[in-house]
C-alpha cells in the first residue's frame, strides 16, 4: 500500500471506462446446465426465446471470459459512469479502526441504484430485436424504477408488478417509476392467471418475488411484443454488473491498494456479483487471499441456511429449474424492510462459487443493519438504502475485528444505492417500531418439500 494520502473520493475518467464485462462462468468449471421446468432436460437457447432477445440468451450461455460492451451502451454509460470509489475516512475515525474502509457508491444516478448497469444493455438488446415492451417484477423498487429509466431512454414500454408490501411500504418507488411512464402493479394482481389464483387462495397475500416473477413471465410469454427483463439472479444480468468491480479494481490500483476483504449485501446477487466477480476471478486464477461475504437478512437466510438444490425460479414454474441455494420456491418473506433481498433463491453463480468455498456468507438482523445505516448516514452523509446497509453493517463488524487486531485491512464494500425512498424504513426504526425476525427451521423445512425431484 502506498503510503500517500488517498483522496476521499477517487475517479476514473470516461477513457478508462471498462469496454467488456467480466464473464465468470469461465472460471467455475462445475456449473449445472439450467433445466426446463416441463421436459427437465438441459435448456437449449430455443426454449429461451419465447422471453428473451437471442442476444441476451447468448450471454446467459457463453463461456467466454470477456464480453464487450456496445458502443451504444458505453455511451449510455458515460451520463454516470464510471462511479466513484470513496475512502471512508470518517466512518473510520468514528469506529477508531486501523482499517482502511473504501465503498463504491453506485446511488449516483437517475434510477438511484446498481441496476441501471443490467437494465440499460437489457433494454438496448430488446430494443434492437424490435421489442416495443418490457415486463418485469420488482422487491423494493430500485430494479422496477432502473428499468423504467432505461426503456424509456429507446421509447419502450415498460410494465412493473411490484410485490405487495413493498409498494404499501414505499410508494414513492412506485411513483417514480410512474413519472418515467412505467405501469406499475402490486403483486399479486388480477391482470395474470399466476396472480388471480393466489388472490383466491388468499386475498390478503402479501406477495413475494416469486410470484411477482411468475406474473412478469406470464406477462411476457403471452404477448408477442413483449418480452421479459430480470434484475437480478440469471448470469447475463450479474455479467452485466461486473463493470462496478473492474471500475473499482482499477481504482484501487490508482493508490496501490488491494482489497483484504470485499464486501457485498446479497438477494438474487446481482449487487453482489457485481462488485466481488473481477475479485474473484483474481482469486481463482491468480491465488489472491481475499475474504468476499455475502451478506443477507436473518429473514431470509439463503445462503446461510438454504439447501444447494435444483428449484424453480418462480412459484408458477414458468422459468428454468436451477441449481441454487434456496429457501423452496414457495417462500414467503417476512415484510422486512429490505425488499430487494426477499428471493428465495440466488444465482447460480454465486450459489456455485458458495458452495465451492470462494466465497463466505453472513446473516444479519434488520435492527443492527439500520444502526450500522445510520452510522454510515451521519459519518459519510449518504443516506443508504436497506439493502446496502447490510454490506454496511459487515464491514463495520470487520473494522472492528481490525480494532481488537490491530490489523490494518483494506475493507471494500459496494454501496449500491441510497435510501432517500426508504424513510418509512428509517421512521420504523428511529420510532423503536423495527422488530428483528428469525426464519424458522419449521418453515425451512416446509420450503424443502416444494422442491422439484430431479
Amino acid at each position: 500500500m502506498s503510503t500517500k494520502h488517498v483522496p476521499y473520493r477517487i475517479y476514473l475518467s470516461e477513457k478508462e471506462l471498462p469496454e467488456s464485462w467480466y464473464n465468470i462462468r469461465a472460471d467455475l468449471p462445475n456449473l449445472s446446465p439450467y433445466l426446463n421446468p416441463a421436459t427437465k432436460a438441459p435448456v437449449v437457447p430455443g426454449d429461451m426465446k419465447a422471453i428473451f432477445p437471442m442476444a441476451l440468451i447468448e450471454q446467459e450461455m457463453s463461456n467466454e471470459r470477456y464480453i464487450e460492451i456496445p458502443e451504444e451502451v458505453r455511451e449510455l454509460y458515460r451520463s454516470f459512469r464510471p462511479s466513484p470509489l470513496c475512502r471512508a475516512y470518517n466512518l473510520e475515525k468514528l469506529l477508531d479502526t486501523p482499517a482502511r474502509i473504501y465503498y463504491k457508491y453506485e446511488g449516483n444516478n437517475p434510477s438511484g441504484s446498481h441496476k441501471l448497469n443490467t437494465a440499460i444493455p437489457q433494454a438496448y438488446y430488446n430494443y434492437k430485436a424490435g421489442i416495443k415492451r418490457l415486463a418485469t417484477e420488482t422487491g423494493a423498487g430500485q430494479w422496477g424504477t432502473a428499468l423504467a429509466v432505461a426503456t424509456q431512454m429507446f421509447g419502450m414500454a415498460c410494465t412493473v408488478y411490484m410485490v405487495k408490501v413493498s409498494a404499501m411500504q414505499k410508494p414513492y418507488r412506485k411513483l417514480i417509476m410512474e413519472t418515467y411512464g412505467a405501469d406499475v402493479h402490486p403483486s399479486p394482481s388480477t391482470y395474470t392467471k399466476a396472480g388471480r389464483d393466489i388472490l383466491e387462495k388468499d386475498p390478503d397475500y402479501m406477495g413475494s418475488l416469486g410470484l411477482a416473477i411468475s406474473e412478469a413471465v406470464e406477462d411476457a410469454a403471452s404477448h408477442e411484443d413483449t418480452n421479459y427483463s430480470l434484475g437480478s439472479v440469471l448470469n447475463h444480468v450479474l455479467l452485466h454488473q461486473t463493470i462496478i468491480g473492474l471500475e473499482a479494481r482499477k481504482q484501487l490500483e490508482k493508490i496501490d491498494e488491494y482489497p483484504d476483504i470485499v464486501v457485498a449485501c446479497c438477494g438474487g446477487g446481482s449487487n453482489f456479483g457485481g462488485i466481488a466477480f473481477p475479485f474473484l476471478h483474481d482469486k481463482i486464477r491468480d491465488g489472491k487471499k481475499t475474504d468476499i461475504l455475502a451478506v443477507e437478512p436473518a429473514a431470509c437466510p439463503t445462503l446461510t441456511k438454504g439447501r444447494f438444490a435444483f428449484d424453480y425460479g418462480d412459484v408458477a414454474h414458468f422459468t428454468p429449474i436451477i441449481e441454487m441455494y434456496t429457501l423452496g420456491h414457495n417462500f414467503m418473506p417476512p415484510g422486512i424492510h429490505a425488499g430487494g433481498l426477499r428471493y428465495h433463491g440466488d444465482s447460480a453463480l454465486v450459489s456455485r462459487a458458495y458452495h465451492d468455498g470462494l466465497i463466505g456468507a453472513r446473516s444479519v438482523h434488520q435492527t443492527d443493519v439500520f444502526e450500522a445505516a445510520i452510522q454510515f448516514a451521519k459519518s459519510e452523509l449518504i443516506l443508504p438504502a436497506p439493502e446496502s446497509a447490510h454490506a454496511i453493517r459487515t464491514a463495520i463488524d470487520e473494522a472492528l475485528k481490525c480494532k481488537e487486531t490491530g490489523e490494518s485491512k483494506c475493507i471494500l464494500f459496494c454501496l449500491s444505492g441510497h435510501g432517500n425512498f426508504d424513510m418509512t424504513a428509517y421512521d420504523e426504526y428511529l420510532s423503536g417500531k423495527l422488530v428483528d425476525v428469525e426464519y424458522p427451521d419449521s418453515m425451512l423445512e416446509k420450503g424443502f418439500e416444494t422442491l422439484p425431484i430431479i
